[in-house]
């Protein structure tokens, strides 16, 4: 059952020698999490882990505890086992998300009630926040720039022999799963059971050895590894599907969760092996949104945008509005690599949303100017547009840039950078340690949100 919070107690009060207290940032977060709003959204969503969660069964952990823990996960970048380890062990932590005395859920426990909360529901939570910031003068909402990043998923560099390998191990270790519930005492059971996860890896290795070699007799020895590895790789997926045509007889409810674990991953490993005889053996090339980089981060998309040092990313480009008092009004997770043109008429209607009215200044880099742009924006009530515009340039787009507030907007805008900087060193958009397509919805949303509240939280103890 769903409860609300613990009864209080005052841990300071307790140990008054310690002369215990939260630094004045701490403090004010603390403040700014008893908003009603954010508990009771927080709270909908946990209330749909089951029919009945809330009104019958045992007391869960607290929805402010959940709401708290989550907060300080991100804040201090930890990570599950480390929340719970250091929240328990710190008298101010603990006073911090309302645990007192009692015990820290386990880690397990707090990701479970993760995982509850939406992706979606974040979006809400953090608009509410901007408009929060707007209330308590933190924020105006006078100036907007935009710009956008790349959040890396939990993902090894992909290539078609790894992504084989690990297609032949998975499959394998389904088919050892399900070994102990068809049996071996059936006819072909060596064949059916066997497990080829040694020889798609050594055949990887000779494939990463023969790319080593230069010339043709290189290129001929690697593509014959790749052949061996390929008929490998379908030797499991014809083992798998006679161990699911076994497994469907059986009313284990095991089985249905072996059945749909191979559902899952065949596809993906028959999609590998398609686009390996495309790239390796035929020398077709495939299209970046049509590839597959991970078996288990599917959503994961390829990247290019000529960063010195990193010319090709893995992951999802992520579009963020800051406005001025260094808030993220908006955030956007997109699909592949639009073009960042894209998104300034986006960004302009979701800062009218929140704010409603249009900012004073707007303002982004090269990769954001069109015509178009500029004159959407002034017809939204933009007064002032910097947008500098890329390639040469007549007289009079030269003098237009020069005035002193477009050259003050590119400066402001320039911060954009600083921003994505602090918020990708701070881990709020670091690597995305969560799972899924939905669990990078909630990387990225708790990353913003605590974000948000910290700068919230900074800003107004320092007005004290």
């Amino acid at each position: 059952m769903i409860i609300d919070r613990y009864d209080p107690v005052n841990l300071f009060e307790l140990v008054p020698k310690l002369r215990l207290e939260m630094e004045p940032e701490l403090a004010e977060l603390d403040r700014l999490l008893e908003d009603d709003e954010l508990f009771q959204r927080v709270k909908a969503d946990l209330a749909q882990r089951y029919p009945n969660t809330p009104t019958l069964g045992r007391h869960s952990t607290p929805v402010e505890v959940i709401l708290r823990m989550l907060v300080v996960r991100r804040l201090y970048d930890w990570s599950y086992e480390e929340t719970e380890h250091f929240v328990s062990d710190s008298l101010i932590l603990r006073q911090f998300c309302r645990l007192y005395l009692e015990p820290a859920p386990d880690d397990t426990t707090l990701l479970r009630w993760a995982g509850l909360i939406g992706p979606q529901t974040l979006k809400q939570l953090n608009d509410h926040i901007a408009i929060l910031a707007g209330q308590i003068k933190v924020t105006r909402g006078r100036k907007l720039r935009t710009d956008g990043t790349v959040v890396e998923t939990n993902i090894h560099h992909p290539s078609d022999n790894s992504l084989l390998s690990d297609g032949v191990r998975v499959i394998s270790r389904l088919i050892r799963k399900a070994k102990d519930l068809i049996g071996e005492s059936m006819q072909g059971a060596g064949s059916i059971f066997r497990d080829r996860t040694r020889s798609a890896k050594r055949l990887s290795r000779q494939i990463i050895e023969a790319a080593r070699r230069h010339g043709e007799a290189g290129e001929l020895a690697r593509r014959g590894v790749y052949q061996r590895l390929l008929g490998v790789a379908q030797a499991s997926l014809r083992q798998s599907r006679l161990v699911r045509e076994r497994l469907v007889s059986t009313t284990d409810k095991a089985a249905e969760r072996l059945i749909s674990e191979i559902d899952r991953f065949v596809p993906l490993v028959q999609r590998v092996v398609r686009q390996t005889k495309l790239r390796v053996l035929e020398g077709v090339a495939v299209p970046a949104e049509e590839k597959l980089v991970s078996l288990f981060e599917t959503h994961t998309c390829i990247i290019r945008r000529g960063k010195v040092g990193k010319e090709t990313e893995f992951g999802r480009k992520v579009w963020l509005d800051e406005v001025d008092g260094g808030i993220i009004s908006n955030y956007r997770v997109l699909r592949g690599n639009p073009a960042d043109r894209t998104q300034a008429v986006p960004s302009l209607a979701g800062h009218q949303r929140l704010f409603e009215h249009p900012p004073r200044l707007f303002a982004g880099d090269r990769g954001v100017y069109s015509r178009g742009n500029e004159m959407v924006a002034q017809d939204m009530g933009v007064k002032r547009v910097a947008l500098p515009k890329p390639g040469s340039k007549s007289p009079e787009r030269r003098q237009y840039e020069r005035q002193g507030w477009f050259r003050r907007g590119l400066r402001f805008r320039a911060g954009s950078e600083g921003r994505i900087s602090v918020l990708k060193r701070r881990g709020y958009l670091g690597r995305c340690r969560d799972r899924g397509e939905a669990g990078f919805g909630r990387w990225i949303g708790w990353g913003i949100l605590t974000a948000n509240l910290t700068t919230i939280a900074r800003t107004v103890a320092d007005r004290t």
